[in-house]
């Protein structure tokens, strides 16, 4: 798929060499746990500007909590999945989350504050741009669980199966998350 939205120069690692150093970091090797951070890093970054948007100003402490995350969420890992899957639904869910509070603080600002932030470029101008937008809008907007399960389809361009598998959640549930997502 050509679609501007999925990963680009953010290939997954050896699932070998990650499984490996996830297992010896889930029981606390602080060598291997830098070195899978080191290695999941450059994806979840990916996966986190996907989401946000390259400008986004919280998109390094939006990264930052993700790795920290899988960090903490490591000895829960049981090594079912691969290890860049399970880091990628916690930066999705944290990128998410990110971009919910960015906005609440926004819709909070005092209207009359310039918004440079989003000023006209050229690159907003474009139609991928806008679409990206578009879609980092709506899954501000929609409840968590829904948000995820777009994000993991549209972002990461994982299959319902494959979301399934990562969430936790039954085929079926993520079918229905994906229907309301798309309901007006």
């Amino acid at each position: 798929m050509a679609d501007p939205l999925h990963l680009q120069g953010a290939p997954a690692p050896a699932p070998s060499e990650a499984m490996s150093l996830a297992r010896q970091a889930a029981r606390g090797d602080e060598v291997a746990t830098g070195r899978l951070l080191r290695l999941l890093a450059p994806r979840l970054r990916s996966v986190v500007r996907a989401i946000m948007g390259p400008a986004h100003p919280d998109l390094d402490d939006a990264l930052q909590l993700a790795l920290i995350g899988f960090v903490q969420a490591l000895p829960a890992f049981r090594g079912e999945c691969d290890p860049a899957g399970y880091a990628s639904t916690i930066a999705v869910r944290n990128a998410v989350a990110a971009r919910r509070r960015a906005r609440v603080r926004e819709s909070s600002r005092d209207a009359t504050q310039p918004d440079l932030a989003h000023a006209e470029t050229p690159d907003r101008i474009a139609a991928a741009r806008a679409r990206q937008e578009i879609l980092r809008e709506l899954l501000a907007d929609l409840p968590p669980e829904q948000a995820e399960t777009l994000a993991m389809r549209v972002v990461l361009g994982w299959s319902l199966d494959e979301i399934a598998a990562h969430t936790g959640a039954p085929v079926n549930t993520v079918r229905s998350r994906m229907r309301l997502a798309k309901e007006p």
